[in-house]
């Protein structure tokens, strides 16, 4: 598969799930730069990897993208660096497994602040761009399962989620005329920073796994890279709105 340009921005992509994605994209030939929060070292690091392993241009911005004015900046510095924007992943999310009757005000507000105007504020900038340029472009969300189904301890990330999977949808019949397409990838449980001591509980992921994954096992972020290969690239231009399960088989028992 043929990227949809040379240059990329993966946001929350120091690690976890948008580390693979920048990696993928770097690996198919992308300058990338990757998105974080406060993670400063260890984007350095992995830039410095990626750079070194596949020759490309791998930069980082320290930008919460939670807050409109820092979002914004950080995309069109990251257009700035690269020469542009073809490949947009709006990755970074948080969840923090809180029983819904203790979910108070901040956790909430972070939430959809992170999780959902995040996605709005970095793709809507990125969007801008992509039409003055009126080139095209390909602009990816992560949603989750938690999507089309809610889980106990995450009814506020899940909300957040469902969120992004209607504005994914709005965008792509506003923007397909204009060359760039949205869609989602929807990762089941996938082993990451976010998830690691629940993911590292035997005695309750064998049973589950057993129940809910036809293939037997947790997924790892590996595992994002083909599904983010194929929406980003120029062989997917008839993919529009929809969404990529990447879940083991999960949602297929939904």
């Amino acid at each position: 598969m043929t990227p949809f340009g040379t240059t990329a921005l993966v946001t929350g992509g120091s690690r976890g799930l948008g580390l693979a994605s920048a990696e993928a994209l770097a690996e198919s030939g992308c300058d990338v730069v990757l998105n974080h929060f406060r993670d400063s070292e260890k984007a350095r690091r992995e830039c410095e990897r990626l750079g070194d392993l596949t020759g490309r241009k791998i930069l980082e911005i320290d930008a919460d993208v939670g807050d409109s004015k820092a979002a914004r900046a950080m995309v069109q510095k990251a257009a700035d660096m690269l020469g542009g924007l073809d490949i947009v992943h709006s990755n970074a999310g948080i969840c923090r497994f809180t029983p819904y009757l203790e979910i108070d005000d901040e956790n909430w507000r972070r939430h959809m602040d992170t999780n959902f105007n995040g996605g709005f504020y970095v793709t809507q900038t990125a969007a801008r761009m992509m039409v003055e340029r009126g080139k095209g472009g390909r602009i990816i969300f992560t949603t989750s399962v938690g999507a089309f189904r809610s889980n106990a301890t995450q009814a506020h990330y899940c909300a957040t989620k469902g969120g992004l999977h209607l504005l994914a949808l709005g965008m792509a019949i506003e923007l397909g005329r204009h060359g760039i397409t949205v869609n989602c990838i929807a990762p089941g449980w996938m082993h990451t920073d976010i998830n690691d001591p629940q993911s590292r509980d035997e005695a309750s992921v064998k049973p589950w796994v057993a129940a809910h994954v036809s293939v037997g096992r947790l997924g790892a972020p590996r595992d994002l890279k083909a599904a983010v290969l194929f929406l980003a690239s120029r062989e997917a231009d008839y993919v529009n709105g929809t969404t990529i399960h990447v879940d083991g088989g999960w949602n297929a028992q939904l």
